[in-house]
């Protein structure tokens, strides 16, 4: 499920510092193979190779399996009435990440499902999407997922490097501190899962905090354009409970007085302290 209708964006966005002068715009092939529920345009546009990274799926290679799977999640998303709006797009260099919330109808109930979609072009000819959500919403379980991406050199900075720090030791009130007076954190599981303000995030970080320490992640990636820090990563700790490792992404959105205003998070970790089923993610 990489959203494709939505990530026109990203792909615009990862191309916009690689094209070659006088070369056809590709997001209208894109858009045009999306209509058509044919990937042949999209194959055009990016020759090399075009990858995917799907929660559902797996990882997705080849024209054979990248056709399957844009006929198949075209009709999935047709038969949940699927329709997204773009909460933030931060882009650096030839990778872009989209934020999304979908907005679904199943069995008559409509829930809204936060996403995030990177999209990277390693060269002129080939694009790699990676996405990132929480199965929960949709399934009421977690699935483990395995890392997207290696650990590597990737270490945010300014107040983001301070909040993965008290993040991994556990500190509760240093990484209150790290949010504005009406910051917020949102669980991968949507809106309904905003803690906004210092009682709440308090409350929350302590609960988190309460399996014996902090959270393990490894940094795997960051986007920085100054106004959001987006960081791939894979969580491998909990407290005192060493995990699988799990890919996700967390985006900080930074304000004028250099604090986190936002804390959006995208994985389907399981917390050690929230009964099975529960939403509650870091």
């Amino acid at each position: 499920m990489p959203w494709f209708p939505d990530m026109v964006a990203a792909v615009e966005l990862a191309r916009r510092q690689t094209r070659v002068a006088g070369r056809a715009d590709p997001v209208a092939q894109y858009l045009t193979a999306l209509s058509e529920r044919d990937p042949s345009p999209l194959e055009t546009t990016w020759p090399g190779e075009v990858a995917i990274y799907d929660p559902r799926a797996g990882e997705v290679r080849g024209r054979r399996p990248l056709r399957h799977f844009v006929r198949g999640n075209q009709s999935w998303l047709a038969g949940l009435q699927a329709r997204t709006e773009i909460v933030a797009t931060t882009t650096v260099g030839t990778r872009a990440v989209v934020e999304l919330l979908a907005h679904l109808t199943r069995d008559g109930q409509d829930l809204t499902w936060p996403v995030a979609v990177v999209a990277e072009s390693p060269d002129e000819r080939s694009v790699v999407f990676r996405t990132y959500c929480s199965q929960w919403p949709l399934t009421g379980r977690h699935d483990v997922r395995p890392p997207v991406l290696q650990p590597g050199p990737a270490d945010p900075g300014d107040v983001c490097g301070r909040y993965h720090a008290a993040l991994a030791a556990g500190d509760t009130e240093q990484i209150v501190s790290t949010f504005g007076p009406d910051g917020y954190f949102r669980e991968p599981s949507g809106p309904p899962y905003e803690h906004r303000g210092p009682r709440e995030l308090r409350s929350l970080y302590t609960k988190f905090f309460s399996a014996g320490g902090g959270i393990g992640l490894q940094h795997c990636a960051v986007t920085d354009d100054g106004v959001r820090c987006v960081l791939e990563y894979n969580c491998v700790r909990w407290g005192r409970h060493d995990l699988p490792p799990q890919a996700g992404l967390g985006v900080y959105e930074r304000g004028p007085d250099g604090l986190l205003t936002a804390a959006r998070i995208y994985d389907d970790v399981q917390s050690p302290v929230a009964p099975e089923g529960s939403p509650a993610q870091a």
